[in-house]
C-alpha cells in the first residue's frame, strides 16, 4: 500500500515543511470564495483585508524576506490553489511592487521603501504594460525626463495609446507606482528604466498630474482592482530612480555598470523572473485544484446500470474508461510539471542567493538560462491550467457549473494566466530562440534578422541541457541508446530516447531552416524567421515536456518506500505515454516509432490509466490541497 505522505513528499519538494506550515496556519476564511452576488467594491475590499490577514501569517514564516527568494514563489503557490484574487493581489504587492525595489533598488530603496512595501503600509502597483505596447517591453513610450535644473524626473505620458493599462492595485488601493519608462538624460535616450511615482495621497485622492482610471469587471479576479495611469508631467526626485542597473549622479551625469543597452534592458527584465514563475506555479496549483474537485466527483458519483458495477447497480464515473482518460493523464503531467516546478524554484533560490550574497560571483548564462526555462514553463503549466479546468468542468457535468463548486471561479480567475506575466506564444518564442544556441548571451541581444544571421553561424547539432544535477537522466539515456534492438518503450532509458531526440531533431531543423536566411538581406532575413515561429513554439514546447519528464524521473528515483515508488512509475509511465500520444503523428512522420507501436502506444495509455484508478483517490490527496480550502458539493454530488 503507497503511503500518501510520502508521495506528497515529492510533490512538496523541498520546501515541504514550508507548505505544510502555511497548510496550517493559514486561515480557511482566507479562501472561501467571493461571494458572487457583491458588489465589485465589495469584491476588492474584501481581497485587501484578505492580503493583510494573508501578510500577518506568511510573515511570520520569513517568506518576505528578500535573503529567502524561493519562499515567496512557494507562498504564492499556495494561494494559487482556491483564491486567485488574493493569489494576484498579493503577487503585485509582494512579486512586482516590492521585487522591483529589491532587484533594481539600491540600499537606499531596500532601507527605506522596501519594508513598507513587504509589511503593506505602502500599497503599491507595477506600471509597465501601455495600451500601444504589452509583449514589446523595450518601445514603451512613457518618458521620463531628467530636469538638472530641480534634481528631478518628469514622468510624461505623451499621448493615449502610452498610458498604462491592465495595472494591479492601481483602481483602488494603490499609492506608489512603480513606473518603466524611457529614461532621457542631457538629451540621451538610455532606455526603459523604473522609477518611483508616488500616485494618491493618504486620503486616497490622486495626487496632481496623475490621471487614474479603473478597468472595471473583468472575466475574472473580482477582487483585483486594475486601473490604468496617466502622468502629466509629474515630477519624482532624481532618487526615486531604481538605479542598481543605471544611476544619475549628483553632477547630473548617466551612467550604468552595462554599457550595451539592449543587455541592461535584458539583465533588469532578467531580475522579475520570480513572477514569472510565480504564476506558473500558481496556475498548476489551481489546476491540481480542478482535478481534486473532479476525481472527488467522479468518485462519488454513479452513472447508468453496468454489470461492471456488481451489486451497487450503477458504475462509478471514474471506473468508465473515457472518464479515466479525460482526468488520469491530466494528473500525470501535473506530477511532471510540479517536479519541473521544483526543479526551476530551487535553482531561482540558488542563482538568487547567490547574486545577493556574493554579486561577483553573478553567473549571466546561468541567469539567462533560468528567464528561458521560466518562460518556457510558465506557457506550458497555465495552457495546462486551462486545458485542465475546462475537460474537469465537463467531467463534472452541471455540478461543474454551479459557483459553489469552485470551477466557475477558478476558469476565469484564471484564464488571464495565458497572457499576464508574458503571453504564452511569446514567451515560448524566447524560449526556443534561447535554445537555438549555446550562448545565449549572444542570442538575446538581436532582433530577429540578427537571430537568423547567428543561426547561419552555428555548427549544426543542437545542445540538450540537463537541469537535473544527479547523473541518473543521462545514465538511463545511455542505457536506453544502447539497447537497439528492443523497442525504445521498452524500458525508461528508451522513453526518454524518445523524448529527447524529438527537441533534439526540432532544434536541428529550426537551426537549418534559420540558416537558409540571406545574410545581405533583412527583409527575406526577417521573412524566414516570421515562417518558422511554429517550429519555434514547437521546439519550446517539446524541451519544457522534455525536463519535466527528466524532473519526474530524478524526483521518482529518490523515493524508497515500495508502494509509493511503483504507483509513482506508473504515474511516470502514464505522463510518457500521453506525451507520444499527443505527438504520435509527428513519430511516425519521422520514423521515430513504427504504426504497431503508435498502436501500442494508444493501447499502453488506456491499460496505464486502468492501473492508476484504485490510486486515484491517493494521487490527488497527495496534492494536500486543505478541505477547507476546496469548499464545495462534488464529494457527495
Amino acid at each position: 500500500m503507497a503511503d500518501v505522505d510520502v508521495i506528497r513528499q515529492v510533490l512538496d519538494g523541498p520546501w515541504a515543511e514550508l507548505r505544510q506550515a502555511l497548510r496550517r496556519d493559514l486561515d480557511p476564511d482566507l479562501f472561501i470564495p467571493l461571494d458572487p452576488e457583491n458588489s465589485l467594491e465589495e469584491h476588492r475590499r474584501d481581497t485587501t483585508e484578505r492580503l493583510l490577514r494573508a501578510t500577518e501569517v506568511i510573515s511570520t514564516h520569513n517568506v518576505l524576506e528578500p535573503s529567502e527568494p524561493a519562499k515567496l514563489v512557494i507562498a504564492s503557490e499556495m494561494l494559487g490553489h482556491a483564491n486567485l484574487s488574493l493569489f494576484v493581489k498579493s503577487g503585485v504587492q509582494f512579486g512586482l511592487f516590492a521585487g522591483v525595489i529589491a532587484n533594481l533598488g539600491t540600499d537606499r530603496h531596500r532601507r527605506d521603501v522596501l519594508p513598507k512595501a513587504l509589511d503593506c503600509s505602502l500599497l503599491g502597483c507595477f506600471a509597465m504594460t501601455e495600451s500601444d505596447h504589452g509583449s514589446d517591453v523595450q518601445s514603451l513610450e512613457t518618458t521620463a525626463t531628467y530636469d538638472p535644473a530641480t534634481d528631478e524626473i518628469v514622468i510624461t505620458t505623451p499621448h493615449p495609446g502610452a498610458q498604462k493599462e491592465y495595472i494591479g492595485n492601481a483602481a483602488r488601493d494603490g499609492r506608489m507606482a512603480a513606473v518603466f519608462a524611457q529614461l532621457e538624460v542631457d538629451g540621451t535616450n538610455h532606455g526603459v528604466h523604473c522609477i518611483l511615482v508616488p500616485i494618491r495621497d493618504e486620503q486616497g485622492e490622486a495626487l496632481p498630474g496623475v490621471w487614474i482610471g479603473d478597468c472595471g469587471a473583468k472575466m475574472g479576479l473580482p477582487g483585483v482592482d486594475n486601473g490604468q495611469l496617466r502622468f502629466d508631467a509629474v515630477r519624482v526626485p532624481r532618487t526615486n530612480l531604481l538605479d542598481r542597473y543605471g544611476t544619475i549622479g549628483e553632477d547630473g551625469t548617466y551612467s550604468s555598470p552595462i554599457d550595451s543597452h539592449n543587455r541592461r534592458f535584458f539583465t533588469m527584465l532578467g531580475t522579475l523572473v520570480r513572477g514569472r514563475i510565480s504564476v506558473g506555479g500558481a496556475g498548476a496549483a489551481a489546476a491540481r485544484s480542478g482535478l481534486t474537485l473532479a476525481v472527488q466527483h467522479a468518485l462519488g458519483r454513479r452513472q447508468f446500470p453496468n454489470p461492471l458495477a456488481g451489486d451497487e447497480g450503477e458504475l462509478l464515473l471514474l471506473d468508465y474508461q473515457t472518464h479515466q482518460l479525460k482526468l488520469l493523464p491530466l494528473i500525470a503531467r501535473s506530477y511532471a510539471l510540479a517536479a519541473a516546478q521544483n526543479e526551476l524554484v530551487g535553482d531561482l533560490d540558488r542563482i538568487e542567493r547567490r547574486r545577493l550574497e556574493s554579486p561577483e560571483l553573478d553567473d549571466e548564462h546561468d541567469r539567462r538560462e533560468l528567464e528561458a526555462r521560466a518562460a518556457g514553463l510558465k506557457a506550458v503549466q497555465t495552457r495546462h491550467t486551462t486545458d485542465t479546468l475546462q475537460i474537469c468542468r465537463e467531467a463534472c457535468g452541471g455540478a461543474g457549473y454551479m459557483a459553489v463548486n469552485r470551477f466557475a471561479a477558478l476558469k476565469a480567475d484564471t484564464d488571464v494566466f495565458t497572457t499576464f506575466e508574458g503571453d504564452n506564444t511569446v514567451l515560448l518564442q524566447l524560449a526556443g530562440k534561447a535554445l537555438l544556441t549555446r550562448y545565449q548571451t549572444e542570442v538575446s541581444d538581436l532582433d530577429p534578422v540578427g537571430i537568423a544571421r547567428f543561426a547561419a553561424r552555428q555548427v549544426t547539432g543542437a545542445m540538450i541541457e540537463r537541469v537535473g544535477g544527479s547523473g541518473l537522466v543521462q545514465r538511463l539515456i545511455a542505457r536506453g541508446r544502447s539497447r537497439e534492438a528492443e523497442s525504445p518503450l521498452a524500458d525508461r532509458g528508451g522513453q526518454l530516447v524518445l523524448i529527447e531526440d524529438r527537441e533534439r531533431h526540432l532544434l536541428d531543423t529550426l537551426a537549418a531552416r534559420m540558416r537558409s536566411a540571406p545574410k545581405d538581406d533583412p527583409v527575406a532575413a526577417a521573412q524566414v524567421f516570421n515562417r518558422c515561429q511554429d517550429h519555434l513554439v514547437a521546439t519550446a514546447e517539446a524541451h519544457v515536456e522534455r525536463i519535466a519528464l527528466e524532473a519526474l524521473v530524478e524526483a521518482v528515483d529518490e523515493v524508497g518506500e515500495p508502494g509509493a515508488r511503483e504507483v509513482l512509475d506508473l504515474v511516470c509511465d502514464l505522463f510518457v505515454h500521453d506525451l507520444l500520444h499527443r505527438h504520435r503523428a509527428w513519430y511516425l512522420e519521422h520514423g521515430r516509432i513504427s504504426s504497431g507501436e503508435s498502436k501500442d502506444v494508444v493501447r499502453r495509455r488506456a491499460d496505464l490509466c486502468a492501473q492508476l484508478r484504485p490510486h486515484a483517490a491517493l494521487l490527488v490527496e497527495a496534492f494536500a490541497i486543505p478541505a477547507p480550502w476546496l469548499t464545495n458539493e462534488l464529494a457527495t454530488a
